[in-house]
């Protein structure tokens, strides 16, 4: 009798326990999603071929921004081939309101002519711009990016530069409103501008 019982109530918690992850739907308070953080950002001035250029410089403009230096054996070039793509689909009208900084994590190497004959390979509108050392890490602190020289015997100087592969979305009022991956579909670049040109 008593193993009946026993088993009777087994079956019993069984079937209450089932019911309750069946029916029992209980309302939960809507916690909403955190926001991804973004660094500060902020104005800043570095050096291009034709002189100083600053971010205030292109007020009114979308602006991307990358961190990447012209020795750069793969993702740098390849985030600067989707770039283009992605400017390429652009109207003439919009391309006139957007600019793209190239900002290298190589000052010892990348001067600015070099960077200039090397971003305009890509497309005319990308301007490279370097600084001193202390300038560049001032500038990457700011947009939270990573970078660090790697002994590498078989590089020409010695070393790569390993660095983070984010592009940085800049609105037409100078702040740092977002930024994209290392291999964000052009498609998805041209949304992202589109939709920094036409918030009020």
């Amino acid at each position: 009798m008593s193993e009946r019982l026993l088993l009777a109530v087994v079956v019993l918690l069984v079937a209450l326990v089932t019911g309750l992850g069946l029916f029992w739907n209980p309302e939960l308070p809507e916690r909403p999603l955190p926001a991804a953080i973004l660094p500060a950002g902020g104005d800043f001035t570095l050096s291009s071929a034709n002189g100083p250029v600053a971010l205030t410089d292109y007020r009114g403009k979308a602006v991307l921004i990358y961190f990447g230096y012209t020795y750069c054996p793969d993702i740098c070039p390849t985030s600067l081939a989707a770039t283009a793509a992605s400017l390429n689909q652009l109207s003439a009208e919009e391309l006139a309101r957007v600019a793209v900084i190239f900002i290298s994590v190589d000052p010892k190497r990348d001067t600015p002519a070099r960077l200039k004959e090397y971003v305009e390979f890509f497309h005319p509108a990308i301007v490279g711009l370097t600084g001193t050392a202390e300038e560049v890490a001032e500038v990457g602190r700011r947009y939270g990016i990573f970078y660090a020289e790697q002994k590498v015997e078989t590089a020409g100087d010695g070393y790569v530069v390993d660095h983070s592969s984010d592009t940085y979305v800049i609105a037409p009022d100078g702040r740092l409103v977002g930024k994209l991956p290392h291999g964000a579909a052009a498609e998805q670049v041209v949304a992202e501008i589109r939709k920094v040109l036409n918030q009020p």
